[in-house]
């Protein structure tokens, strides 16, 4: 594929660059649809993205919805067939602002004045159409040749909520229509697989006007919670670690000396006591270091893994929130590590170990990011040049194959990042492993080494779930809410076909609860087929138990599985079956 560069040389582009150049210019063909249909429109910002491209348009009092989508597609789709040509020239500072006032672009004049004194200032026009724009595009319109609008949503100019809400019209565009089937296909799975969606019909949580961002654990929800959470103690137990508890509401000056209340207060809550101002704790890490200094320390005490669920409180904007993946309180499987120089890539060898074993068992696939010092770092360049060759060494012990992200660390130290991958091919951020010289020195902790002489301890910051919640938002739509068993909040579903099978059907699942399987009997008076279908399809459980007057008599059961297999087995069998597939979490 051809590509048109700002310095009007044209091009080919290697493959692994025609998805994001097709997606680039999809924006400024739906930009000149848009145009073309309302006249006001007034344009910010519209980039490619990982999975396909915006626009952030105003258009005064005017509001899109997405059934204002089709007459646009229509519209790219007449400037597709006009094959107009693309292209690039550059203008002076001056010239290009009064450009863009002429043709009522201001968010393009105010996004000029932020650019340095001597940007180079490209432009792209195709046809009546021009947009400020770096660069590059497809040569011809005709060249985008399978695209779809797929949602409208709100954003702040600049991402700052001070700044007007503009509307932002979202969409999607591949080289090829089987790529594009393939992508729509994939979001239609998606959509049936919605945790929120989820959520609601397995009754596991919900959200309320009256906490936005707050989430409710129904009983479900709580059962498989728990389930995570006790998996998670038994492979801290195994690996070494006790856990702690931290006060969730701590005074200001412990975060000034941690660091966060320089970086991190606009997303900290607030409250005064006693005259004093507390916050309540985006996250857990000065806690741990209070336990650490709470009694002196020798180099034998060393490593101390501490690991914490704790429960952390963090100001997301409203417009950001979503279910379980974006929420203002979360519980976070924390873990703080204190470590001598000589236990560093040891210890972080086995953080990876335990995430990458407890995503293994998931059956996610990963990648790993190693994510190097930002621009509002703490500490001097010796100490992050000493943190991120230890990261480095540690990974290249491991064997792991990782990519460099540059400046994207934590404000204290340098990251491990660990990308998991569901079953519909979407990444997530989840566990991470950060080194951390800034808050021993900060807390002035220390420990005594072998020659009786006071030594500073490195700190390790890791977590593996991440935030629970948005794990379990994961889980839910990796697995479409058909858990494995162990996680399950029902394992067994007994379906009594009539009323002659009601008592024996009651008198199995006592066996089953009794043995800790989690049992329940639909003993109501609705046809086995509407039974099955709601078992099966709201609460997705593992096994149906389906009993009839001959199971009754046999005294035997019939046990259906999800792939709808269905099988005689006597009670004593299936309840020694179905005990081993959870104790090993299989």
């Amino acid at each position: 594929m051809k590509a048109l560069y700002n310095d009007g040389s044209v091009a080919e582009v290697a493959q692994d660059e025609v998805t994001h150049i097709v997606r680039h210019s999809a924006a400024h063909i739906m930009a000149q649809a848009i145009k073309r249909l309302y006249p006001e429109a007034d344009f910010a910002y519209g980039p490619a993205t990982d999975n396909g491209f915006y626009y952030d348009v105003d258009l005064g009092d005017k509001r899109l919805s997405e059934d204002d989508l089709p007459a646009i597609e229509a519209e790219m789709k007449k400037i597709v067939k006009e094959n107009l040509k693309f292209s690039a020239f550059e203008l002076p500072r001056a010239e290009a602002i009064a450009l863009m006032e002429e043709r009522g672009e201001k968010y393009k004049v105010e996004h000029i004045g932020d650019l340095p004194e001597d940007a180079r200032i490209t432009f792209f026009q195709q046809g009546d159409y021009i947009d400020m724009c770096v660069g590059p595009h497809i040569t011809y319109t005709k060249a985008l040749k399978a695209f779809k609008l797929t949602s409208v949503s709100g954003a702040y100019w600049k991402a700052d909520s001070n700044n007007k809400m503009l509307t932002r019209v979202n969409g999607t565009a591949f080289a090829t229509k089987e790529e594009l089937d393939a992508h729509l296909t994939m979001i239609e799975e998606a959509k049936k697989r919605d945790h929120r969606k989820i959520g609601r019909e397995m009754d596991l949580f919900m959200m309320r006007d009256e906490a936005p961002g707050f989430p409710f654990f129904l009983p479900n929800g709580m059962i498989l919670k728990n389930a995570l959470l006790d998996y998670w103690r038994e492979i801290h137990r195994k690996a070494g670690y006790i856990e702690i508890s931290t006060p969730q509401i701590m005074n200001r000056h412990l975060w000034e000396t941690s660091g966060h209340w320089d970086h991190y207060k606009d997303n900290m809550y607030s409250t005064t006591i006693d005259d004093e101002e507390y916050c309540i704790k985006p996250m857990n890490c000065p806690g741990g270091v209070l336990v650490y200094a709470s009694k002196p320390r020798s180099y034998r005490d060393l490593p101390i893994r501490a690991g914490e669920i704790g429960l952390v409180h963090r100001h997301e904007l409203k417009g950001a929130l979503h279910g379980l993946f974006r929420v203002r309180c979360f519980n976070q499987d924390d873990a703080h590590l204190f470590v001598t120089p000589e236990q560093l890539t040891d210890e972080i060898v086995g953080v990876a170990n335990l995430i990458t074993s407890v995503y293994d068992n998931f059956g996610f696939t990963y990648h790993v990011e190693l994510s190097t010092r930002p621009e509002d770092s703490m500490g001097s360049d010796e100490d992050w040049e000493a943190a991120e060759q230890g990261l480095k060494t540690a990974l290249d012990k491991l064997g792991m194959d990782y990519v460099i992200n540059e400046g994207d660390g934590a404000f204290y130290g340098p990251k491990i990042d660990f990308h998991l991958e569901d079953s519909l091919g979407r990444t997530w951020q989840c566990g991470t492993v950060q080194l951390d010289f800034q808050m021993p020195l900060n807390f002035e902790i220390d420990y005594t080494d072998a020659d009786g002489s006071k030594k500073r301890p490195i700190m390790l910051h890791r977590v593996c779930f991440g935030s629970v919640e948005r794990f379990i938002g994961i889980l839910i739509e990796h697995f479409a809410g058909k858990f494995p068993t162990w996680l399950a909040p029902i394992q067994v579903k007994v379906l009594p076909v009539s009323e002659k099978s009601r008592d024996y059907a009651h008198a199995v699942a006592q066996k089953f609860d009794e043995a800790g399987v989690r049992v329940v009997v639909d003993d109501r008076d609705e046809k086995i087929g509407y039974k099955i279908r709601e078992a099966r399809g709201i609460d997705r459980v593992p096994y149906m138990l389906i009993l009839g007057e001959k199971e009754a008599e046999e005294g035997n059961i019939s046990v259906r599985d999800r792939s709808n297999e269905t099988v005689q087995k006597s009670v004593e069998d299936f309840i020694a079956e179905i005990t081993e597939e959870i104790r090993t979490r299989a």
